[in-house]
């Protein structure tokens, strides 16, 4: 739709002439618990005040809605028909004050995008909940949609009577009639307001502090999810990571949380991990576990919380004034949350997992076309959307480890309270951070930027080492690349770790370590000169730095050899992350990493990084393994899975995750016997416990091998009727191996919007199945035929599952490269985010092609 798009230039213009004084939001929902075409639209009305700097200049609010009844500006009743194009309102002839009141008829969503609006199928009962960023608000109330126009807010909802209604303020007074009153917010950008409403279960507690003055804080604190999901709901473990998180920042910030309230908000179908809403934060329900998980999970949904409420500081306190220094809410955000993770709660290994697993999403994101610096070039709105990414979130994190390294922690935590204090409630960019890092730091940090935040691409980091008649070093240097592409050579500090066994029955330790700060294609290492031959040189030991690792000849005979003796769990992972990294850059074939990990994974202790090591497998299986391989390589890994899963100890998270591990490989007929005895309970492995959600894990491949049929799906259900039942249900439906279930899924999903956008992600989960190239090949035309019509016609969110999820990746060959090229090169034109997501996911094909030659290359294996 025209104007949908905000450009930067539009909105630099728009915040130059305007200031916002204040929002009235009023939001009729009672239509929610409606049926028919009644339920398709809610009652929104906006007063806005804001100034103009030029009376007499032209701008626009921005809304999203089938109807606006009315418009008024300064008292005067505008000509709906005549100002509201479907996106824009157009304001003509601003006094220095003015007034804006908007009343309009604005449409839920069932795309998680705005006011989103789920009907339970356990219950039948209607639950709200809204999500904007980056400019979503525009749907729910008329605004200014842009990050650097904030303003206070005032939030009325008028829902059916007995519902729970939250929104970033504390409620105000009763409910009388079902109208739900809120506190006036502080300054505030659009993207954070929110809304939730329904019949949530509602669980509460209180965080309070007495600080060194002697001052108090009290904070509400709420936890609350769909009734459905009471029974599944530890809020206690909820409540004492956020009291966690709450002291730790505290701690570290000298700037008592800002925002009254903090509700954590657990609703469905939910397109993210978590959104930062001030005193009102949303998660995805699928943190609320349903069944047994593993302790990884439970590290991961920790880790959520604590980033989410890290940017009630960056990012709601302070926020960036263009989506450009997106990277100033998100990478610190991503890196305050790993930090207050490992510090502050149970998780003290949370280091590994960040090096492990947030890392390698960084790596592959800036090894791909559309690699961008940390502060990246954001045009528009559709640009902004793509850039929520691996580099903006685990680059950029990683990069401030590297920083607070640099600038010592002390300097860094001072420059971040600096900040606050000095832009709180404000809008920043780059500069405005790094001018308190040079404050407190004494650094200058301008070259630092320019080599780590405004430039893209990742070095890679390898040991050269010479030793002496007496297998002394007599030299150790690191070397340094870059890609052509990208051939900045940056500053790193790093640590090189040396490694070996005291005898032939011991485990690899170090034993020898020296810090060095690499600059240029060449470093030496003088401090390691004379010492004993190493085993294993590892650089970037302990993870200072954010490069990729490779390995001299000597070391990676040791890990070939004698990985699973690496003693230390960090080393260990990173060890691991490098070798997938060798995969997946065709240096190392696939049959040597799955064999790695066929004989080597059963001994990891990290529970983050084995299910890593599952997921890699499995990749490396469907597109890395050289074709004429990958059947065999699947039986291979399927057979070493359940040899593991027999071994592990029973009850334990590793005996659940190789169990999930062998169930994804299962496709041998006493797999799949196995399978189905393990579901009708004439098969057992001694402590794993079947639960509904491993059963459904178990049902998928069943499905996709023809083994179980709709009848079978359907009974299952029955047991399971509920929303993430129904879910589950969608996926196994899609997976069956037949030519009309596969065109009936892509009829759902790309010919209508009928389907929600949980139930368009379960669909294109299902459908996608490896092993199911033949039935699939039909749909490689008709994908490249089919995205720009779905870019143009469907939301952002959908659009985006749907170009991602549906590219042929199954078919991994020539042809399937030569589409993806004819397609750019005759789509010139198209979106340029659209061409964005068709680019990253043509170089994963054009990796795994160049993958599988580096397989067939390493020959025949008896």
């Amino acid at each position: 739709m025209p104007g949908e798009n905000l450009s930067r230039d539009e909105a630099r213009e728009r915040g130059r002439l305007l200031s916002v004084d204040a929002y009235d939001v009023a939001l009729d929902v009672r239509s929610a618990v409606a049926s028919g075409p009644a339920a398709e639209t809610f009652r929104s009305r906006t007063t806005l005040r804001f100034s103009c700097a030029e009376p007499g200049a032209s701008t626009f609010a921005d809304l999203l809605a089938p109807a606006v009844t009315s418009v008024t500006l300064n008292g005067r009743e505008l000509d709906p028909a005549a100002v509201f194009d479907g996106t824009r309102i157009t304001l003509d002839g601003l006094a220095a004050e003015n007034t804006l009141v908007v009343d309009a008829r604005c449409a839920y969503s069932r795309t998680g995008e705005g006011l989103h609006r789920f009907v339970d199928p356990e219950d039948g009962e209607v639950y709200l909940y809204t999500q904007y960023e980056p400019a979503d608000s525009r749907r729910v109330f008329a605004n200014f949609e842009q990050p650097d126009l904030k303003a206070p807010f005032t939030f009325e909802v008028t829902a059916p009577e007995g519902w729970r209604v939250l929104s970033n303020g504390a409620q105000e007074g009763g409910a009388e009639g079902g109208r739900h009153r809120f506190a006036t917010t502080e300054p505030i950008s659009t993207y954070i307001t929110a809304v939730v409403a329904g019949p949530y279960h509602y669980v509460s507690d209180s965080y309070r502090r007495t600080f060194e003055d002697g001052t108090e804080l009290e904070i509400p604190l709420g936890a609350l999810c769909r009734k459905g999901l009471a029974k599944h709901f530890d809020a206690d473990d909820i409540f004492t990571v956020t009291k966690q998180g709450l002291d730790f920042f505290h701690d570290h910030f000298d700037f008592p949380y800002p925002f009254g309230k903090y509700d954590s908000a657990f609703v469905p179908e939910y397109n993210l991990g978590a959104m930062e809403n001030p005193g009102c934060v949303t998660f995805r329900e699928e943190f609320i576990f349903r069944g047994k998980v593993t302790d990884a999970s439970y590290e991961s949904r920790a880790n959520v919380i604590l980033h989410e409420m890290a940017h009630m500081w960056f990012g709601d306190l302070v926020t960036m004034q263009w989506w450009n220094d997106l990277w100033l809410k998100e990478s610190y955000a991503d890196f305050m949350g790993a930090f207050a993770l490992v510090e502050a709660t149970r998780f003290t290994g949370g280091w590994i997992t960040f090096a492990n697993r947030r890392k390698s999403w960084a790596y592959r994101a800036d090894q791909l076309p559309s690699t961008h610096p940390v502060t990246a070039d954001i045009r528009d709105l559709e640009d902004a959307k793509l850039n929520f990414d691996g580099i903006t979130y685990a680059k950029g994190a990683a990069v401030l480890k590297q920083l607070v390294a640099y600038v010592g922690q002390d300097a860094f935590l001072e420059g971040a309270r600096r900040y606050f204090k000095r832009h709180a409630y404000g809008n920043t960019r780059l500069t405005d951070l790094l001018t308190v890092l040079e404050e407190t730091s004494g650094r200058d940090l301008a070259s630092w930027s320019r080599s780590w935040l405004e430039t893209a691409g990742v070095n890679s980091l390898t040991p050269q080492v010479t030793y002496d008649a007496q297998d002394r070093i007599t030299e150790l240097s690191v070397l340094q690349e870059a890609a052509p592409s990208h051939p900045e050579l940056r500053p790193h500090r790093i640590a090189v770790g040396l490694y070996r066994r005291r005898d032939a029955d011991s485990a690899l330790v170090r034993y020898a370590r020296a810090e060095v700060d690499v600059s240029g294609p060449r470093t030496g290492v003088p401090e390691l000169a004379g010492l004993e031959r190493p085993e294993l040189v590892l650089v970037n030991d302990e993870d200072l730095t954010y490069a990729k690792v490779r390995f001299d000849e000597g070391s990676l005979a040791t890990l070939r050899a004698r990985l699973g003796e690496l003693a230390d769990p960090m080393a260990r992972a990173l060890c691991w992350a490098a070798l997938w990294g060798l995969t997946r850059d065709g240096l190392m074939p696939a049959r040597d990493y799955l064999d790695l990990v066929r004989r080597f994974a059963g001994r990891e202790s990290d529970i983050g990084v084995l299910q890593s090591l599952h997921g890699q497998a499995q990749t490396a299986l469907e597109q890395y393994s050289a074709p004429d391989r990958q059947e065999r390589a699947t039986r291979e890994s399927a057979e070493g899975a359940l040899h593991e899963l027999r071994l592990a100890e029973p009850g334990s998270g590793h005996q659940l995750a190789w169990a999930r591990h062998f169930v994804a490989l299962a496709a041998a007929p006493a797999d799949l016997q196995l399978l189905q005895g393990l579901l009708d309970g004439t098969a057992k492995i001694d402590g794993l416990d079947v639960d509904q959600e491993l059963r459904w894990t178990i049902l998928e491949p069943l499905a996709a091998h023809g083994v179980a049929d709709e009848k079978v799906i359907a009974a299952e259900l029955a047991r399971d009727n509920t929303a993430s039942g129904k879910r589950h249900q969608v996926r196994c439906l899609a997976a069956r191996p037949s030519a009309e279930v596969k065109a009936q899924a892509w009829a759902q999903v790309v010919e209508s919007d009928a389907l929600s956008n949980a139930l368009v992600e379960a669909t294109i989960a299902g459908f996608a199945q490896f092993g199911q190239r033949e039935l699939l090949a039909p749909y490689l035309p008709r994908y490249f035929a089919a995205i720009e019509r779905v870019w143009q016609e469907r939301s952002i969110e959908i659009a985006m599952e749907v170009v991602r999820g549906l590219f042929p990746s199954w078919q991994v060959e020539q042809a399937t490269l030569d589409a993806a090229d004819g397609w750019l090169a005759g789509h010139a034109q198209a979106a340029p985010a659209l061409r964005r997501m068709v680019l990253e996911k043509r170089d994963d094909l054009a990796r795994a092609l160049r993958a599988q030659a580096c397989d067939e290359a390493a020959g025949p294996r008896p």
